[in-house]
């Protein structure tokens, strides 16, 4: 005969994670939806997190790299990590984990592949209640979760930035409206450096040519432009000469194709 759960209480749905953060759970699943737009300000948490956008784009900034985060990715934040989140038509389904219970978790920030058994675990674990059955099916879940999870492949979905603030500040800037006239002079320019010496610090903070650095940004600033436009109007807009010349080089530098982005 089947039983009911027993689990009484309400899912734990677009709650802060303050609020349960010290249940004593090692994985602690939270489901929300985000106005379009919303910005989570800079912040850390105490426990891991695995960031799952079941819609929309996440643009995910960390003191030192810039990641985004389509639709079906997820991404692995350590557990401390100073980070700030904008929300493009999201809805989350996230883990909150025990560092102790995750000690191969990476070190820094990971964009994802989810698979469609770990996607369906997530659907199912957000509808827990916070102080769910260890014991019972909630518990198998968790404990699935963390396995699924080891398993996953990271895709190079960012981009990092300079360690000077002034620097860091150009490169955001870019990333937020990447313009194809910006050259090495317009930059130099704006922090009233010659341009042999600014091209020289910026390779030193940055390990690669501000001219290498903007074409690298150019393609991780496409995914959320992918979502509202084609890979044509992309394509133009960042200053490919075609549709076809794009689409090599997000394929090359990312390994899938712009056009398997789902749009809004």
């Amino acid at each position: 005969m089947f039983r009911e759960s027993a689990t009484t209480l309400p899912p734990v749905r677009n709650v802060q994670l303050d609020d349960v953060d010290r249940v004593a759970r090692a994985v602690l699943p939270i489901g929300t939806d985000y106005a379009s737009g919303q910005v989570l300000d800079w912040h850390r948490h105490r426990r891991a997190q695995f960031l799952y956008g079941a819609t929309g784009v996440m643009i995910v900034e960390t003191d030192d790299e810039t990641w985004m985060v389509p639709t079906d990715r997820a991404v692995l934040i350590p557990a401390g990590t100073r980070h700030r989140v904008t929300m493009l038509d999201v809805s989350t389904r996230s883990l909150y984990i025990e560092p102790d219970a995750v000690p191969w978790w990476p070190r820094r920030c990971a964009v994802v592949d989810v698979t469609p058994l770990l996607r369906e675990l997530l659907l199912v674990a957000v509808d827990f209640a916070a102080e769910y059955d260890l014991a019972g099916r909630e518990g198998a879940v968790a404990a699935l979760l963390l396995h699924e999870i080891t398993r996953l492949s990271p895709v190079p979905l960012h981009v990092g930035l300079p360690s000077s603030p002034d620097l860091a500040g150009l490169c955001r800037a870019y990333l937020a409206d990447p313009d194809v006239q910006v050259t090495n002079e317009t930059w130099a320019r704006r922090l009233a450096m010659s341009e042999r010496a600014f091209t020289r610090r910026f390779r030193r903070e940055a390990g690669i040519s501000p001219a290498a650095w903007r074409t690298r940004a150019r393609l991780v600033a496409s995914v959320p432009l992918l979502r509202t436009s084609t890979v044509t109007q992309v394509a133009s807009r960042l200053g490919y000469s075609s549709p076809a010349s794009f689409t090599a080089a997000f394929s090359r530098a990312f390994g899938f194709a712009p056009s398997t982005l789902p749009r809004s």
